[in-house]
């Protein structure tokens, strides 16, 4: 029967996208932007904002924001990951190098990026249908820069609209409270 319990449980993890055990956003990977593996278990004991990030869009300034949170937090244990993803507007349609490049020479980014993904739907990455099902659909992302934050033990506690800058202050409570636990 343990044999049987356990086939079924990654059954279900392949039929629900991987979702199926996940407890919390550490029991989730993404690759980095260079290809090797970003597991965010690596980030338990801080915080993380996960942002789904794009080079052509109308949002694509926040990036100055969100180094600037990375670099005044990064000390105090938050993590922000840049996810890129070509969802909304085919406005991050460049490979991976692409990204990278785009990002460091435009706007001097120095926080961790994944390797670009799928944020929306049901061929989203594993912690985007997550981060939907725990929040509810109403806070799956519907643009680039939309925001989630997790706290140090992985909770997902808050997402944020593309609209809300990195550095405004509904953000930097949010991380300054679960940087407080």
């Amino acid at each position: 029967m343990t044999r049987f319990a356990a086939l079924l449980a990654a059954a279900l993890t392949i039929t629900l996208g991987g979702t199926a055990m996940a407890e919390n956003a550490h029991d989730f990977s993404f690759k980095t932007i260079d290809g090797q593996p970003l597991l965010l278990s690596e980030y338990k004991g801080k915080a993380v904002l996960v942002v789904n990030t794009a080079s052509f869009c109308g949002y694509t300034p926040q990036y100055k924001g969100l180094q600037s949170l990375w670099e005044d937090y990064k000390d105090k244990g938050l993590v922000v990951l840049g996810v890129p993803a070509n969802d909304f507007g085919a406005q991050e349609p460049g490979s991976n190098a692409e990204i990278k490049d785009f990002c460091e020479s435009k706007y001097d980014v120095t926080f961790p990026l994944a390797s670009k993904e799928v944020v929306k739907g049901s061929k989203a990455h594993p912690f985007y249908k997550w981060a939907a099902a725990t929040l509810g659909e109403g806070m799956a992302p519907k643009w680039n820069f939309h925001k989630y934050l997790v706290d140090a033990d992985g909770n997902l506690v808050a997402a944020f609209p593309t609209t809300l800058e990195p550095k405004s202050k509904e953000i930097v409570a949010a991380v300054n409270k679960v940087l407080a636990k």
